[in-house]
């Protein structure tokens, strides 16, 4: 199990200016950090890629798309810039030497018809996967797609779309993603839910319920560290927590206010508890 940070509660652009808290992230003792790739050309990544390389940490992406390179819309020109903006990613991704591209790259975050997904958007979507996951194959990168709540997306919101789209993608390249936040809400019991579809997720972001610290909410974290631990799981536990520095990002998911006091705190009381947390969970389960 290697343990990383969603450097998304930085910004939306991180560049080698960062150098002192991805150092800080290091001392911590986490193993790498997801990087958002939402701006900005191949040989910014490639910089930024060394720098995390001297400091000792892996990388991931945090993928999105734009509404006006939407993978599931109607007209085929916006589904021909999804494909552009799909093949971007892995491009920035492989520059970094990332080994993942995790997140809505489905569907653009915020963006709703008024109905759920139809027949030929599920089609498209389906589409749109293969050929990111197919194209990611020399690059060495990971596709691991995620199931987002019925607030902020609609063709892909429970752990069971996720795998509807999974089988017919049909595609070793390609995975998605479970997330205790979205699992939390659309779930009915969220940790039995990752124990029976395990075998198809490749990734895993530790989330609190208001989006703050892991542990000072609601989020049955023990029920979901032992069925991780039950299922072999040896993958990243990245935490993902959310605050205002992307103004985007944070009206599309409705952060209005601080979720916690202190970045610092965070950081260190985040990879703390799931260290903690980690070892709790293989202690009951081999018990």
């Amino acid at each position: 199990m290697k343990v990383g940070f969603n450097l998304l509660v930085l910004g939306a652009d991180i560049t080698v200016e960062h150098a002192r808290q991805l150092e800080r992230f290091k001392a911590l003792g986490y193993d790498g950090v997801e990087v958002p790739v939402m701006s900005g050309d191949v040989a910014r990544y490639a910089a930024l890629g060394n720098l995390l390389r001297e400091i000792g940490l892996a990388a991931a992406t945090a993928g999105t798309v734009p509404p006006e390179a939407n993978p599931i819309s109607t007209d085929p020109a916006v589904r021909a810039r999804a494909y552009d903006h799909h093949r971007w990613l892995v491009d920035c991704t492989h520059a970094m030497g990332g080994e993942i591209i995790a997140g809505p790259v489905h569907s653009p975050v915020g963006v709703f018809t008024g109905f759920g997904p139809t027949a030929d958007e599920r089609a498209h979507c389906v589409e749109a996967m293969r050929a990111l996951a197919d194209y990611a194959v020399p690059a060495g990168v990971r596709i691991s797609a995620e199931a987002v709540n019925r607030f902020e997306c609609y063709v892909m919101s429970t752990t069971e779309h996720a795998s509807e789209i999974y089988r017919q993608v049909n595609h070793p390249n390609y995975g998605y993603m479970f997330d205790t936040f979205h699992a939390n809400i659309e779930e009915k019991d969220p940790a039995a839910t990752y124990e029976l579809y395990h075998r198809e997720i490749n990734h895993y972001h530790i989330s609190e319920n208001d989006r703050g610290i892991p542990g000072t909410g609601h989020v049955p974290f023990a029920a979901h560290f032992d069925a991780l631990r039950r299922c072999d799981y040896d993958g990243w536990l990245t935490v993902e927590a959310f605050g205002r520095a992307v103004p985007e990002l944070a009206g599309a998911t409705r952060v209005w206010r601080n979720l916690f006091d202190d970045a610092d705190r965070l950081f260190s009381e985040s990879i703390s508890f799931i260290r903690r947390e980690w070892a709790a969970a293989g202690a009951r389960v081999s018990a």
